[in-house]
Parts: structure tokens; sequence; C-alpha cells
């Protein structure tokens, strides 16, 4: 005989505890439900939850349960009987069994005429809550899937002129907070074809970018350093061809990164084959600085030696990230 159960929440977000009551409701019967309740209020998106959890057990039959419903049984004097005919309709069958991690799951099995089994949600094994994680997501990094985590992790742009040391401060930044750093694409066409960009090249450099931004965002550690962004692929869009097209024009001033860190042009210029030459830095900090400031994003100028500038940079990425230098 087939058996099948029940497991709802709302896995805001999901993390390893209700991946583990999820395993556990998966090897228990033959055929799982997971249902992700969500309001319109709640802080994550309802479908992008119940994407994560169609990702996370795709043997499983996820479904997205986004009525605006009671929550609590003092609510609603006929609580349990909506919740009853609600789960009763989007359910494939009636439940055999109903798992949950709480003592609610008793009265719910009982309303639906299934066998409760009670499990630890996983926090006496793998202490956290949802609660947690959104208070504090790098306190808790850990206990967060990899499928959920690029939601949680902070984006940091690392921009500047040529021979302004970003490269080297974006790998180091990575290496002190221990995630990855995303290379400049730009660096590696130029080094590829030359330094004779054509509109088709800036085209190319941007969706590699992002990219590779995208890819590297699963590999982040509660930070992702990047070396260059959109804005920055803008503003020398417009300094090499003489005008900037208004879909780059729109997704630069549309990309938003939780910080931008704008070195200063004081590290002395060092010659390179794929650079531009000197007289580019003054242009493009001034461009630079126009768009920060008319586009309002978060940004901090970094001036000084390298040391100093690494400091600074420490101590302003671990503001964000609730991370002491």
């Amino acid at each position: 005989m087939t058996t099948t159960g029940m497991l709802l929440g709302k896995f805001m977000p999901p993390h390893k505890g209700h991946i583990y009551l999820a395993r556990f409701a998966e090897n228990y019967v033959d055929k799982l439900s997971i249902v992700v309740g969500s309001l319109e209020s709640e802080p994550i998106p309802g479908d992008l939850r119940y994407q994560w959890m169609k990702k996370i057990f795709p043997d499983c039959n996820v479904i997205h349960l986004a009525e605006e419903l009671p929550q609590y049984p003092e609510e609603h004097p006929d609580f349990w009987q909506i919740w009853h005919d609600v789960l009763m309709r989007i359910l494939p069958e009636p439940p055999d069994y109903v798992f949950a991690g709480e003592d609610y799951g008793a009265k719910l099995a009982e309303t639906l005429g299934a066998v409760f089994v009670p499990s630890s949600t996983g926090r006496g094994i793998i202490p956290v809550s949802g609660t947690a994680i959104r208070n504090n997501p790098s306190e808790h990094w850990d206990y967060i899937p990899e499928t959920v985590r690029p939601y949680f992790v902070k984006r940091i742009a690392v921009i500047g002129a040529e021979s302004t040391g970003k490269t080297t401060l974006a790998a180091k930044l990575a290496q002190h907070f221990q995630t990855v750093n995303v290379p400049e694409y730009a660096e590696t066409l130029i080094l590829h074809k030359g330094r004779d960009l054509a509109k088709k090249d800036f085209e190319m450099i941007v969706r590699a970018q992002k990219a590779s931004e995208d890819a590297l965002m699963y590999q982040a550690r509660r930070v992702l350093f990047c070396d260059t962004e959109t804005m920055t692929t803008a503003i020398w869009q417009e300094m090499l061809l003489g005008y900037c097209p208004s879909w780059l024009d729109e997704a630069a001033r549309k990309s938003n990164y939780d910080l931008y860190l704008l070195l200063d042009n004081d590290a002395g210029w060092q010659d390179d084959k794929h650079r531009y030459g000197a007289k580019t830095q003054d242009v493009f900090m001034k461009s630079c600085l126009e768009r920060l400031e008319q586009d309002k994003k978060n940004y901090l100028r970094l001036s000084g030696d390298r040391d100093q500038k690494l400091h600074s940079a420490i101590k302003a990425v671990g503001d964000i990230i609730g991370v002491r230098p």
C-alpha cells in the first residue's frame, strides 16, 4: 500500500532544520506533499520560498498556498475547518500522515483524519530558526542551504580607474572574509582580443560579468566582492566610444550593490599592456562620482596607501554584514 504524507510550513527561509524534518518525512512515506504557506505581508516573498523548496526537494510534491488564511486558532472560530477545507482542496489526496515539529501538528492531523508523526524540527540537532537567520544571516550562515544563500549574500562592488589597485583589493577582501570575488571580465576579453573594443564587445562584457557574478553567488560566504560592474562598463563605453546606449545606461542605473568601494587615484600609475593610459584616471573618477551621486548609491571613497584602503574597506564591509574586523 502506498503511504502519503504532508508537511506544512512557511520555510522563511528554508534552513537545515527544515531539511532534516522534510527528509525525515520523505523517508517515512512513499509520497510526500510539502505545503509552503505564505501571506502577502511576510518579509520573504512566498513564491521565492516555493521555488527554493521545489529545487531542494525535486522528488516531492511541493505546493504553494498563497491564500490569506488565519494563522492561529484564536483568529477565527472556524480556524480548523478553514484549514481542513483548503488543504483537502489543494492536496492530491488525503494524507495518511502529518509531520510537524510543534504541537499544532497533532490537531492538524486529527482535523485531516491522519496520523500525527511528531518529530524534532532539528533544533535539538540543528539549533537554528528562520527568525534567527532573518535577523542575522551572517551569524547562522552554515545553516542556510546553498540554494537559499544568494538571497542573503551582500554584494560589494570594488571600482576605480586603471592602476588604482581594485583587483588586488577585491582579492584581499575575499581572502579576509573567506569568500570569493568576481574577476573583471573586461580584462579577460582585452587580453584575448586587444584594446580595440567595439559596441558588441561591451554587450558581451555586461552579460559575462553578470553571468560570472550569478554563478559565484552560490559559492560566496556572506559577502561577494565584484571587481567592477555595469556602471563601470557604461562609463568605459562612453569614454572609449563616445556614447553610452540607452539600454546600458538604464541597466547601470538599475543595478545596485550594498556598497561601492571607490578607490582614489593615489596609488601611482603602473603601465600594463591592457590598460588605456594614465590620462583616463581623472576622467573615470569624475564620471564615476557623478553617477554614484546622481543615482544615490551607497559608496565609500578609499584613499591612502594599500593598507589604509584595506583597513577602511574591511571595517565598512564588516558593518554591513554584522561582522567585526
